[in-house]
């Protein structure tokens, strides 16, 4: 069964952009939705994105417009690209599968290791 896997993170200046990847076996990746979380130091987890098994999308309104997130099925795979990113939207993201009111309440079934996001001013 394993966990989720994320990759992409890394280091940006205010402005740029980056991409995040999620995989995950089949059993915890076919039929469920897959969400980004993101934790800053000495802040709550918060959900930032979610995508559904047939591929509707969701979004925290501080997201909205910046980030997309998509799903390949077949791969397993999930990408997000992160656009005009915020010294603000520095954290750490992870990546999980679970039911979309799960994730959408900021939780989730299958949680994976994250990716830090650096983004300087």
């Amino acid at each position: 069964q394993g966990q989720p896997v994320a990759s992409g993170g890394g280091d940006v200046q205010a402005g740029g952009s980056l991409r995040l990847s999620c995989t995950a076996s089949k059993e915890i990746f076919d039929g469920y939705s897959v969400g980004w979380f993101r934790q800053a130091p000495e802040k709550d987890r918060e959900f930032v994105a979610a995508i559904q098994w047939h591929g509707a999308t969701h979004f925290a309104d501080f997201v909205k417009g910046r980030f997309n997130i998509t799903r390949d099925n077949k791969r397993r795979a999930v990408e997000s690209d992160m656009n005009n990113l915020k010294p603000e939207d520095a954290a750490f993201y992870s990546c999980a599968t679970g039911l979309l009111d799960e994730i959408k309440g900021n939780n989730a079934r299958h949680w994976g290791q994250g990716t830090q996001v650096t983004v300087s001013s």
